[in-house]
């Protein structure tokens, strides 16, 4: 069984909460505890948000348990009248997540059953201890840069099988595969993208994220790869064409990698669009067909290589301005 970052800052930092509580007197000290655990949160925004939204709900459910209780008096019902009341203040300030950790502070108000200014600054200290805790143990996240090398890589060897099969299909109309890797590579860049976000939010002062833009190019790959899978599917069974192409393909196979190799690709495209131009024309509405199929594959080809090519520009650009700074 695996034990993530999250249920050993949660394991840590609660009992650290409860017992300073405790040093410092508060009363229902374990609640300190509590909010701690609501307070941990996946990303370092997440945390200054989630810590920012929870004390400010927490210090509107204290005005209004003052005013309730004061004014109404101490009974179950009053507790859910104050809750109508809250809950959609709570959704109009856009802090709904302060909803839980309010609701512990509400109920020890309702618990004393008194209200005066020694027990609200006890209030004050449990909500500051509490979720300052909660704040201090999201301070550490973990890298990721481990796991989005690991998806790099798992995404790049499921690029280099899907190019193999189209080269193995256009060469012997190979139709054993079963497309899976397509799957794949549309989960892979969901979970990446997904990892990449909470990688932003962890580094705030990060304006760039290298395996952002890199991800963002392996999606754009992906779609015209999926756009050219139709396409070689009405390429001729056999003559010298589809040799070509299914040798393209096969080359471009071995070539999937960080590395800049799209400018090369886009020569040996270039030389195999000039000896196409120099096939015959076609004689029939079968070899138009053909051809503008072809013609259309040779296109999309180029836009994927053309895609990497300028991820790897921009790529120079930004390690010389590193490098600068």
């Amino acid at each position: 069984m695996k034990i993530g970052y999250r249920t050993i800052k949660t394991a840590i930092g609660t009992p650290i909460a409860i017992w300073i509580a405790q040093l410092l007197g508060v009363t229902n000290f374990v609640s300190a505890g509590i909010l701690t655990i609501l307070c941990i949160q996946p990303s370092r925004k997440q945390s200054f948000l989630s810590a920012w939204n929870r004390f400010l709900a927490c210090i509107i459910a204290s005005v209004f348990s003052i005013a309730f209780f004061y004014f109404i008096g101490y009974h179950p019902i009053v507790v859910g009248l104050l809750l109508m009341v809250f809950i959609p203040v709570t959704v109009l300030l856009k802090i709904t997540q302060g909803i839980a950790t309010s609701t512990v502070i509400i109920l020890n108000l309702y618990g004393a059953h008194y209200l005066d200014f020694d027990f609200l600054v006890d209030q004050f200290l449990l909500i500051v201890v509490g979720i300052g805790t909660g704040l201090v143990m999201n301070l550490y996240m973990p890298s990721l840069d481990r796991k989005l090398k690991e998806k790099q890589q798992e995404l790049e060897k499921n690029f280099q099988f899907v190019l193999y099969e189209i080269a193995l299909y256009v060469r012997n109309k190979n139709i054993d595969w079963d497309g899976k890797e397509i799957t794949r590579i549309g989960e892979i860049l969901e979970e990446a993208n997904d990892l990449v976000e909470r990688d932003k939010e962890n580094h705030l002062l990060r304006s760039k994220h290298i395996y952002r833009d890199y991800f963002k190019m392996r999606t754009r790959q992906f779609e015209l790869l999926q756009r050219m899978l139709p396409l070689v599917t009405r390429l001729p069974k056999k003559d010298t064409i589809s040799e070509k192409i299914a040798n393209f393909f096969e080359s471009l196979s071995e070539a999937v990698h960080p590395g800049n190799t799209a400018i090369i690709y886009l020569e040996k495209l270039e030389n195999l669009r000039k000896e196409f131009d120099e096939e015959d024309l076609p004689c029939s509405k079968e070899e138009f067909e053909t051809r503008a199929n072809l013609f259309r594959l040779l296109h999309d080809i180029e836009d994927y290589l053309i895609v990497k090519l300028k991820y790897k520009e921009s790529d120079i650009v930004r390690k010389k301005e590193q490098m600068e700074s």
